[in-house]
């Protein structure tokens, strides 16, 4: 189990789930991005652009919601892996988002990126030694250690699986 001073309690909703099943970083980062191509690679063309309310994200900026997160805390990730205590800033989703022009995206692009993103992570996190994995660092105000947002990648990835299938399907 990892400790709760790894982490903030806003990402225990995304690490504890993970966290019980009992798999390796690896194993998860594996499982959530196989479940998320299952998901997005079968979508309905009608899908790919819509949101379930206005205001809400549709699904190409969902996903590209969960790329951007995923390399802002990858970054977050070897930073502290490397033992760099300067504190990094947080960021903002929203911001990112109304930047991003995923509605105008090719789909299938945005699906292999998140493969491709996913895959590089899976090497970043091979790469860590046990002593890195336990570093800990501070962003946002907020100390996370490498091991927790090893976890924090898949929880993330399959809480937004869980809420699509809730409210866009």
């Amino acid at each position: 189990m990892i400790p709760k001073n790894e982490y903030a309690p806003y990402y225990a909703m995304y690490i504890k789930p993970i966290e019980k099943n009992g798999k390796s970083i690896i194993e998860n980062l594996k499982d959530s991005q196989t479940q998320f191509d299952e998901l997005f690679r079968i979508l309905p063309i009608d899908k790919q652009n819509y949101a379930y309310a206005e205001g809400k994200w549709t699904t190409k900026e969902l996903i590209q919601h969960i790329i951007d997160t995923e390399r802002v805390f990858c970054y977050r990730a070897l930073c502290f892996a490397r033992n760099d205590k300067t504190p990094l800033p947080g960021f903002d989703q929203d911001l990112f988002v109304s930047y991003d022009n995923a509605n105008d995206r090719n789909f299938i692009d945005l699906l292999d990126e998140m493969q491709t993103l996913r895959n590089s992570t899976i090497q970043l996190y091979k790469s860590f030694t046990e002593e890195a994995l336990q570093r800990i660092g501070n962003a946002s105000g907020n100390d996370m250690s490498v091991r927790a947002l090893g976890f924090l990648f898949s929880g993330h990835q399959l809480h937004h699986l869980k809420v699509y299938k809730e409210r866009y399907l």
